[in-house]
């Protein structure tokens, strides 16, 4: 099976800028600043494109006293353009709640081309981040933002503390017939399935946890496991690494009953009909589970998959 890698970064992260404060402060003054507040990202009007500020604007939101000074974070600048990118982290100062101008990246997701999409999940990652770890893990002391956010450092034993990433696995799982087995959450809406996924544990290889994972929720054992491509997701703070897997024995799938109530194996046709007609509903059409099922339903099928909805 082919990878879904998908296209190359289009961004230059630049990291030999991250050390030059001066550099960043210039950078500021040009750049497009995308703005992160209590979990929500600037948007247009209609939730389908990335809103972004001029470092004046954000100069006049602070001195209007409605937002917070906050963090900024630098996030590179586009391969073809130049163009430099930052993230601008600030909640609003009277309400944590969704305010007009703002969406979720679950939201926006499935509208926004590569660099948009690449610029709100650094930013999303990165904020998500900066928000939990406020102090030092070695001595409680306060930590403040370094080297452009891609660090904080302890105000008392000048420690440095570095952004974490956790691996999940995501699994495409079929049969001798070339069917997929997909699962359904009971916190999902009836309907709802998509493919089997979890936590990589210490001392574990991606392989291992791949037939873990996937023998705890569906009860089948994997053979020919095959790595497909990656993808971040910080919802909170996750990269999900793709695999394709053979099941030994189709008739061993059932669900564990508690992370997984119900599992059902779909061939093209099942998929295509099911979808079609609602009764089934598939992954965001910008994460890596929808791009996986949309992998292997194009090998016969040459009309779009679809489905594709926003979960939230």
């Amino acid at each position: 099976m082919s990878t879904i890698n998908g296209q190359p970064s289009v961004i230059d992260r630049c990291g030999e800028l991250r050390a030059h404060q001066s550099s960043l402060d210039s950078l500021w003054q040009q750049s497009r600043i995308l703005h992160f507040s209590h979990g929500f990202i600037s948007a247009n009007s209609d939730s389908t494109e990335l809103r972004y500020l001029t470092s004046r604007e954000i100069d006049d939101q602070i001195s209007s006293g409605k937002f917070s000074v906050g963090e900024k974070y630098f996030l590179g600048k586009d391969l073809k353009s130049g163009q430099s990118y930052f993230a601008w982290n600030s909640p609003h100062r009277d309400s944590d709640e969704k305010l007009p101008g703002f969406a979720t990246l679950r939201e926006l997701g499935p509208s926004l081309g590569a660099l948009d999409l690449e610029i709100a999940l650094h930013s999303v990652a990165l904020a998500n981040w900066h928000i939990s770890h406020p102090h030092c893990a070695k001595c409680g002391a306060k930590t403040t933002v370094d080297l452009g956010g891609a660090v904080r450092t302890c105000e008392k034993d000048s420690s440095q503390h570095h952004p974490r990433t956790d691996s999940a696995v995501i699994v495409l799982v079929r049969d001798k017939e070339d069917r997929i087995l997909l699962g359904h959450q009971p916190v999902w809406p009836e309907g709802r399935f998509s493919c089997f996924a979890g936590f990589l544990e210490p001392g574990e290889t991606f392989e291992q946890c791949v037939a873990r994972e996937v023998y705890e929720e569906s009860g089948v054992a994997l053979s020919k496991i095959s790595y497909l491509g990656s993808q971040p997701w910080p919802f909170p703070a996750s990269i999900m690494i793709a695999f394709d897997a053979e099941v030994i024995d189709s008739k061993a799938a059932r669900p564990d009953g508690n992370e997984i109530t119900e599992v059902k194996w779909f061939s093209r046709k099942d998929i295509k009909a099911q979808a079609s007609d609602g009764t089934l509903l598939l992954p965001p059409s910008f994460s890596v589970a929808f791009k996986m099922i949309e992998n292997w339903y194009s090998k016969e099928e040459s009309a779009p998959l679809p489905g594709g909805q926003t979960w939230r």
